[in-house]
């Protein structure tokens, strides 16, 4: 394959998944849960920045998503891959009833190297849900504060994998930045489902709101195994639109179409670049070093332009001033800044601060211009 044709084809799946993530174009007037809903789930351990994830797709002030949350409409949890996510309360069971079992599993050599076990997963559940009983919510270290109290010791690391596995097992759920509410306060019931079904749902969401992608994009998103993706995609098939990109089978749904151009400030763990394990649409060749220094797992915020990573960010609140500083690894065209300006100035309506108060920076850039 070609250079120019690699480059195509990066460029199309990066412009439909622009699209399918909700990017291309803004809902206002939607719930922050609603977008939620859309993308199935968004990594959420950088809160601020999943706030912003959720802002920057439906014009949302970050207040206006962290009441969503407070409200529990909005939740985050564990849903997969041991890594905290937002997510709509109503998708919260079904995803923990396919990905609960394994995230354990996968937990418990730690487990044992705390002296944690089921009687104490168990103790710990009753203390909760008497401590929280009649709607009660926790802060985090409350929660904590009851469980040594009622016998259940939460030194070093214990108290994180207590909690951690109390979510997973559908007892509590984050109603706030770091306070926790009964899941059965907040969740809808639901009816189990046969796995089949469910992985026929997981994958026509999943695809639904991140494609075109792959079944190896799906197994590790989802923190499943080839064979479950394989036969999601099987059942959800029907609701699927099929692609073949640089000779790769890609699904998204149907209809799906190309973002037009636009520059976009994303946070440091969007789903843009997160929701895939080919990232290479996004990245080009750019190392992904470049936008995790030092291997370290922390993303840093990015500037897309043209569904493309031009440029890493970060900014400074002050009381009068909220300065960005742009670093781009490709020079961006003078003819791109008015944009880059507005979408900097979205952030700020984010924030709740006006346009006049931003101070954006662009550092000198490498010799090649995005294009």
């Amino acid at each position: 394959m070609s250079a120019a044709s690699l480059t195509a084809d990066r460029r199309r799946i990066a412009r439909l998944r622009e699209t399918a993530l909700g990017l291309a174009h803004p809902r206002s007037g939607v719930s922050a849960a609603e977008i939620a809903r859309d993308l199935l789930a968004l990594q959420a351990q950088d809160l601020p920045g999943a706030v912003w994830s959720l802002g920057l797709r439906g014009g949302l002030t970050a207040e206006e998503v962290l009441d969503a949350q407070r409200s529990g409409e909005l939740v985050r949890s564990w849903p997969m891959r041991g890594t905290l996510h937002l997510l709509h309360r109503d998708d919260l069971r079904w995803m923990l009833s396919l990905t609960a079992e394994r995230q354990h599993a996968a937990a418990a050599g730690r487990h044992r190297e705390l002296d944690l076990d089921e009687p104490q997963f168990a103790r710990a559940a009753d203390i909760v849900r008497d401590r929280m009983k009649g709607g009660g919510r926790l802060e985090r270290s409350e929660l904590l504060t009851a469980l040594v109290a009622g016998g259940v010791p939460t030194d070093g690391q214990r108290g994180a994998h207590l909690i951690g596995a109390l979510a997973r097992r559908l007892v509590v759920v984050l109603t706030g930045p770091t306070e926790f509410a009964l899941v059965d306060d907040v969740v809808p019931p639901e009816e189990p489902l046969e796995k089949a079904a469910v992985l026929a749902r997981l994958a026509e969401r999943y695809f639904a709101g991140h494609g075109p992608a792959d079944e190896r994009d799906l197994a590790w998103w989802a923190g499943i195994t080839l064979g479950d993706a394989r036969a999601g995609i099987a059942g959800a098939r029907g609701q699927l639109e099929e692609h073949e990109i640089g000779g790769r089978i890609l699904f998204s749904r149907p209809g799906l179409e190309p973002a037009a151009p636009a520059v976009r400030l994303l946070p440091g763990f969007d789903e843009l670049l997160l929701g895939y394990t080919d990232r290479t649409a996004t990245l080009h060749d750019l190392p992904l070093e470049s936008v995790v220094p030092g291997k370290n797992g922390m993303f840093l915020p990015t500037v897309i332009v043209d569904g493309r990573i031009v440029a890493t960010w970060k900014r400074t609140v002050g009381a009068q001033r909220v300065s960005i500083v742009v670093t781009p690894f490709l020079r961006i065209p003078v003819a791109r800044e008015p944009a880059l300006r507005r979408a900097a100035g979205a952030y700020l309506a984010h924030l709740g601060r006006p346009a006049a108060q931003l101070e954006l920076t662009i550092a000198d850039a490498g010799a090649s211009a995005a294009s």
